[in-house]
């Protein structure tokens, strides 16, 4: 069942969940960057897409580069050291850094979820 919806008398909250997002330059620096979060307990699972084609302004210019987007499932708990971290090993001057808060999510995988990163 989803967070902020209930059946019967169970009701579950995710509230605390969080969905970063940064993009890296290369399909290694992604991996290193996935594992190291994952090994650290900053993120219970972190997935790789990509190939992705970025259009941005850099210095400003039009820059267009091929990249690939990291969503990193955390907690609010972790944000911090999660940015902190995501700064100290990242390529780019300055790396993208978004959280969203995430409306809803399965039980079973919430529970997961919260649970890698304390165990």
């Amino acid at each position: 069942m989803l967070s902020g919806m209930s059946a019967g008398s169970t009701e579950f909250d995710a509230t605390s969940i969080r969905l970063a997002v940064t993009t890296v330059g290369g399909r290694t620096e992604a991996e290193a960057l996935a594992t190291a979060l994952v090994e650290r307990k900053l993120a219970a699972c972190v997935n790789i897409v990509g190939p992705i084609q970025s259009v941005y302004r850099w210095q400003g210019d039009v820059e267009r580069a091929e990249e690939f987007l990291l969503l990193i499932k955390t907690d609010t708990a972790r944000l911090s050291p999660l940015e902190h971290a995501v700064h100290e090993m990242h390529s780019y001057d300055t790396p993208e850094f978004l959280v969203f808060e995430v409306a809803g999510a399965a039980e079973a995988y919430a529970t997961w979820l919260l649970d890698s990163l304390t165990r």
